[in-house]
């Protein structure tokens, strides 16, 4: 007797989930074949054989879902908020200050680096706004960067001759971490497309001025706006979690426009931070092909000739009323202070052929 062979194709139902819940994948079968095949012996059946049925049966069987089930999928609301009283977080400025500065900067160098760029950005912001109103420009000489070092006092001062800022904007930009006057400055630039946006402007983040603490015990910004009659002077000390914002008085200390940062160098800092030559270096380092022109404060020498009065000699000996000394001319080295160029070196496409 030949045997009976059956098969069955069917899928496995699991416990769905209801329809609106996230983590349900549903998957629908149009058709779910189910087939069952039975074979005879061409002689007949044999009478202790159960009837079986000959041939193919397909039938169509309703939708049925596949769903994928996790512990997280029986939560099908969101979670309501936390009741009770709310909250602001605090945080020690000055500690975390510090630890913005040190963890973004390895090198105590790139504080030099940071403070161009802001001084560039402040020259891009005055020419682009320049375009519309030329009288922001006024009288207040070229645009351009100028950096002196200070060895006998322990100072550097990087001055500039951009859009400075007023006491709102003081208060906006550099008391508030992480504030950037560029990327409030860039987002103009796109709304208003007639002025177009640069991409060389650099500051978009809003930390780049407090690495002056990386060398510096004391910063002071002292800045004028075309905006404003008024001059301001901020005011900060490293480790400290406030800053002082005041009025210029001084005439002699007053600007035409733009921005005097002042750095007070650490001890450990200013000796090699005030060195000339150690700016020059590394404003050819990291700000070489900056578009403004950048001037450190140098200490230059050059030869003179000068004239020296001479004893006469023994036997050239005159009567009293006739005496006279000789003079007589000799050549030194003079040694003063003057402002060099730093950044005259142009990138091979900003060069004539």
């Amino acid at each position: 007797m030949a045997p009976v062979l059956s098969r069955i194709l069917a899928s496995a139902s699991l416990i769905p989930l209801p329809s609106s819940s996230p983590l349900v994948l549903q998957k629908t079968h149009n058709k779910v074949l189910n087939s069952r095949i039975s074979f005879c012996p061409p002689n007949g059946v044999p009478r202790n054989w159960p009837k079986c049925n000959i041939g193919k049966k397909f039938h169509r069987r309703r939708p049925t879902k596949l769903s994928v089930r996790c512990d997280a999928a029986v939560v099908d609301q969101e979670a309501p908020e936390a009741s009770g009283e709310k909250y602001e977080y605090q945080a020690e400025v000055s500690r975390l200050l510090d630890l913005i500065v040190h963890s973004l900067y390895s090198h105590k160098e790139v504080f030099l680096r940071e403070l161009v760029s802001n001084a560039s950005d402040a020259l891009d912001k005055l020419r682009f706004l320049s375009v519309t109103e030329p009288s922001l420009l006024g009288d207040a000489g070229e645009l351009e960067i100028r950096i002196k070092p200070d060895p006998d006092n322990g100072t550097i001062t990087i001055t500039d001759t951009g859009i400075g800022m007023t006491k709102e904007e003081l208060i906006d930009c550099l008391g508030t971490i992480a504030q950037s006057g560029t990327s409030k400055f860039l987002k103009a630039l796109k709304e208003n497309k007639d002025l177009g946006a640069d991409n060389g402007l650099i500051g978009q983040f809003g930390v780049g001025f407090y690495s002056a603490f990386l060398v510096a015990e004391r910063v002071v910004v002292s800045t004028k706006s075309p905006r404003s009659d008024k001059q301001y002077v901020w005011e900060a000390v490293a480790d400290s979690s406030s800053y002082a914002i005041r009025e210029e008085t001084d005439p002699e200390k007053l600007l035409k426009r733009g921005t005097q940062v002042t750095l007070y160098l650490r001890p450990d800092d200013k000796y090699e931070f005030s060195d000339p030559t150690r700016i020059q270096n590394l404003v050819k380092n990291y700000s070489q092909f900056v578009s403004f022109p950048i001037y450190v404060w140098q200490e230059k020498s050059r030869t003179v000739e000068v004239e020296e009065e001479e004893e006469p000699k023994e036997g050239d000996e005159k009567p009293e009323g006739e005496k006279k000394k000789k003079k007589k001319k000799k050549t030194v080295t003079e040694k003063y202070w003057d402002w060099e160029l730093a950044n005259e070196t142009k990138p091979i496409w900003m060069r004539n052929p």
